[in-house]
Parts: C-alpha cells; sequence; structure tokens
C-alpha cells in the first residue's frame, strides 16, 4: 500500500488532504466532523485581532458557474473573516488540536499590517498548540478594503516585512498565502522567502463577479438591490492554481520552497496533479461545500489506488516530478508533429469535428466521401490544433498520433511531415481513392 503520510514543514499528518480555510473550518463542530471523515489536517477560518466584531452579510453570500447538468464549476463568495469571538475560537482549537493531536491544525491570522498587532496575537495562537500559522494575504474583498488581505499580497514589501514579524514572535512553521490577483506570482513568493517563511499557499480566491440579474440590473449575490466583487473558487480556477503553482516550483529564487496547493481540488487526480507540479499537500474547500467532507475518502482511496499501480511508494515520489517538463513556448520542439486520427467504429457522426475545424481552425476534416456522411482527418492540412479532440462528445473518438519529426518548409513556414508531403496522391484523401478506383 502506498504510504499517504505527509510531513509538510514538520507539520505531520495522515494524509495530504487538508481543509482550506473558509466556512467548513468555522468551528469545532465543523473541524471534528472533517476529522471523524477523514481528512488529514484543517486550516481554521482566518482569525481576526480583538476589538470589534467583523460583520457578515445577513443574507446571499455566494454567486455560482454551473455546468449544462449544473453541476458547480465556480463559486464567488463575499463572506469575510471569522465573525465568532476571538477567544471562543482560540478555546475551541485547543479542546480539538487535544481531542485530535495526529491531525494538523493550522491557524489562519489576518491583522493590521502593524508589528504590534502581529506581535500580539501570535502568543494566543501558539497558546493553543497549533502546528503552525497560516498568513492569509489573499482575501480579495472585504478585508482588503481595510488594508488587509489581499492589500497586503499585491505588495511584496509588505508581504516580507509581516513575514519576518512572525519568524521573529512564533516558533510556529509559517506559511504565506498568496493572492492570484497579482501580474507575477513569483515576486510575492520571492518576497515570501526573502521573509524567511517555511511555506507558501495558493491560490487564494480570484477577484470576480459571476453575473448580473437582468432584472434588478445587480450584480450577484445582490443585498438589498446591491453586490460587490468577491472572491471566485472551484473547478473552473484549478487552470490558474495549477500554472501559479508551476512558476514558483521552478523559479530558480524559490526553487525548493515547499507549496501548499489550493484551487479547484476535487478529485485525486486533481490533487496529483498539483503535487506533480511541486505542491507537498493540498488543501480542499469548494469540493467539501459541494459534497460535504466524506468526498476526503473517495480522495484517499484513489490517490492510493493510483500510486499502487504506478508503482510510487510515497507522497515523495510523485511530488515535483512534472516540475522539469514545464518550459517556456520558446524551448517547445518545433520538429514535432501530431496528427489527429478518427476512429470510425466510436464516431457518432454528429459532425461537431468538421464544423469546428471548417469554421475556426484548419478546414483538415472531411464530411462527405462519394455523398455518404463520413468525417476523416486531412492530414496534409491538419496542424495538429486538436481542436477537434477537445470539441468531440465521444471520449478517445479522435486521438493524436505522433508521426516523424517533419522539416520546415521555407516557402510556407510550416513544418510537413515528410511521409505525407503529397496530399494529392495520399491514401486518406477521399478524392485520391476515389480516382485509383
Amino acid at each position: 500500500m502506498a504510504d499517504l503520510r505527509n510531513d509538510f514543514v514538520g507539520i505531520k499528518s495522515p494524509n495530504p488532504f487538508w481543509l482550506a480555510s473558509a466556512p467548513p473550518t468555522d468551528k469545532a463542530y465543523n473541524v471534528e466532523r472533517a476529522f471523524k471523515a477523514g481528512w488529514g489536517g484543517v486550516v481554521w477560518k482566518t482569525l481576526g485581532e480583538e476589538g470589534p466584531p467583523v460583520v457578515n452579510v445577513n443574507g446571499p453570500r455566494y454567486g455560482a458557474i454551473w455546468g449544462a447538468d449544473r453541476r458547480l464549476l465556480g463559486l464567488n463568495n463575499i463572506e469575510l473573516i471569522t465573525d465568532r469571538d476571538l477567544y471562543t475560537n482560540l478555546r475551541e482549537m485547543k479542546q480539538v488540536k487535544m481531542n485530535w493531536p495526529d491531525r494538523a491544525l493550522i491557524a489562519s491570522i489576518m491583522v493590521p499590517c502593524e508589528e504590534e498587532s502581529w506581535k500580539a496575537i501570535l502568543p494566543l495562537v501558539e497558546e493553543t498548540g497549533a502546528d503552525g500559522i497560516e498568513l492569509n494575504f489573499g482575501c480579495p474583498h472585504g478585508m482588503s478594503e481595510r488594508g488587509m488581505g489581499a492589500a497586503v499580497g499585491q505588495v511584496p514589501e509588505y508581504i516580507e516585512m509581516v513575514v519576518r514579524w512572525c519568524k521573529q514572535y512564533t516558533r510556529m512553521p509559517v506559511i504565506t498565502k498568496l493572492t492570484p490577483n497579482v501580474t507575477d506570482i513569483r515576486k510575492p513568493a520571492r518576497a515570501a522567502k526573502a521573509g524567511g517563511t517555511d511555506a507558501v499557499s495558493l491560490i487564494n480566491t480570484i477577484n470576480s463577479i459571476t453575473s448580473v440579474n437582468l432584472d434588478t440590473f445587480a450584480p450577484e449575490p445582490s443585498i438589498d438591490g446591491r453586490g460587490s466583487h468577491g472572491g471566485y473558487c472551484g473547478p473552473a480556477v484549478k487552470p490558474i492554481a495549477l500554472n501559479m503553482v508551476a512558476e514558483i516550483a521552478r523559479d530558480p529564487e524559490t526553487y525548493g520552497l515547499p507549496i501548499s496547493g489550493i484551487g479547484g481540488i476535487t478529485t485525486w487526480r486533481d490533487a496529483a496533479e498539483f503535487m506533480a507540479l511541486g505542491s507537498g499537500n493540498v488543501q480542499v474547500c469548494t469540493a467539501a461545500m459541494t459534497y460535504g467532507f466524506k468526498i476526503v475518502q473517495e480522495m484517499i482511496t484513489g490517490l492510493s489506488d493510483w500510486m499502487d499501480a504506478k508503482g510510487h511508494r510515497n507522497l515523495d515520489d510523485i511530488t515535483g516530478r512534472a516540475v522539469p517538463n514545464v518550459s517556456d513556448w520558446q524551448y517547445l520542439n518545433l520538429n514535432y508533429i501530431a496528427k489527429a486520427r478518427i476512429d470510425q467504429d466510436a464516431c457518432i457522426k454528429c459532425g461537431r469535428c468538421h464544423i469546428a475545424c471548417e469554421d475556426t481552425s484548419h478546414q483538415a476534416i472531411t464530411q462527405f466521401v462519394n455523398g455518404v456522411r463520413h468525417f476523416e482527418v486531412m492530414e496534409d492540412e491538419c496542424v495538429g490544433c486538436n481542436l477537434c479532440v477537445n470539441v468531440c462528445p465521444v471520449e478517445n473518438c479522435i486521438t493524436m498520433e505522433q508521426l516523424p519529426a517533419g522539416e520546415l518548409d521555407q516557402r510556407t513556414g510550416k513544418i510537413v511531415d515528410p511521409n505525407y508531403a503529397n496530399w494529392t496522391t495520399h491514401p486518406n484523401n477521399p478524392m485520391a481513392r476515389q480516382a485509383a478506383e
């Protein structure tokens, strides 16, 4: 059996699946249920400083984007950090850690960008027995207008400064949570490393408005006729998160910096992809809010079965394995050739591949042969873009086949396949076949 035990900057948990700081980790009741379901760790919903209470809206807090089958693809939330009293949270955290000593418990913190504020809260968190802290430099709404969250995470100098304070005033490992609402994710990651952070976590939510009500002309979710930008999360943000994780993992200035991957993780396969791109563990939120805490059981079983099938003994065997294969565009092999192939037995003759290619791509797929509806790739015209693969509704009906390395046609500037340079006589050309017959 694959060993899923996780050691992330000295924080141990029975598996790499943590719940991210969010509504599912707002109180002891939720966290206890999560641990009973099998989660390896939780990041407690973000704590603020002692003082006036945080007040959330008493109305809709989520906007949504759905797929055609109403599968939830993305959530936009306008919820703030915890609105529960600081000491109530600290008391519950201490009790939960006592009850579950083998699980990771991380305190997410957001206080004003002042040294005294951080110096005051860190000993209180440390007294709970928490395994580490996560600095919330990512929240894009509500708190950022108050000079916290993404307002800090968008300024590398502030990140480095606060991380230094935290490393000075606590013994706990420091994880710096980064905002995706920046042009270059490497700069805040470099700043966090310069400040001495033990790890980074990313991504936090993406600044967004998911929809507008065309009756009231207010963004959704709307509160008394008005809406606000919020934080976008869920499966739809996974590609953005994967890219940002990879950028940090392969940056020479942050190479080796531990990463906790976040963003649209719904299945064990998502988690494996994040770890392959350099994440030492993963954090999940939207999937738990959509399907409940027990989804972690499928994640654990799926990851373990896949690792067993591939011969991976532990998480170190897969962490970062894909990083060397992430390249800048200019280093890609321009002599590589791949062409689309249509499995005629699997083809349902819907014609989506032809329409997509004919209207928007390279006119490389036939529609009729001898008056019969028939879809086939004309290899001399196919550039291997694989649009047809992605629009085909039948899985594996259209595949990409690698061909011998091409040569540059000096006249057209195209890479041509030496085996199929003359389409007029190629056996897959229906006109050539008809002439031969």
